[in-house]
């Protein structure tokens, strides 16, 4: 059963609104790649084995870190596309506390429309990437809960 928008974190809900906005698919894929030039750069020693998301054609980096204003995630890829996904979901989730982040499910990213616009490779990638930010605030919130106890 997918969330309706509004149920959605409001920095995702006004990715997702972007999105839907935008019903034509060169609009879509031109919208990604606004977002992949807005992504800030990743150090290159960021780029290890440990911060590659498994499943993906193309080579997708995640860092995550957790500070006062929540999980703040690093992206990079080397497909434009694919690092437009990413940098959706950098923009969407950084700056939400861990928990919630975990508690998402991968609903919204139908509603965004990008699942029928895009390759199955590149849509289940998309889906790699988001089962990767959760993994990583995931052991940032077991790290954090290991500390306090």
């Amino acid at each position: 059963m997918s969330l309706p928008s509004a149920a959605l974190p409001p920095s995702l809900d006004k990715v997702v609104q972007k999105f839907k906005r935008t019903t034509d698919t060169k609009k879509k894929y031109e919208l990604l790649l606004w977002f992949a030039n807005r992504l800030a750069a990743m150090p290159e020693g960021d780029k290890t084995t440990a911060n590659k998301v498994p499943g993906c054609v193309s080579q997708v980096f995640i860092t995550a870190d957790l500070g006062d204003a929540g999980v703040q995630f690093q992206a990079d890829s080397d497909s434009q596309l694919t690092k437009g996904l990413a940098a959706v979901l950098v923009e969407g989730l950084s700056g939400l506390p861990p928990t919630e982040i975990v508690k998402l499910t991968p609903d919204f990213i139908q509603e965004t429309g990008l699942g029928v616009s895009l390759t199955p490779s590149r849509a289940n990638g998309f889906y790699n990437i988001f089962n990767t930010m959760q993994k990583k605030a995931l052991a940032l919130l077991t790290a954090t809960t290991s500390t306090e106890t």
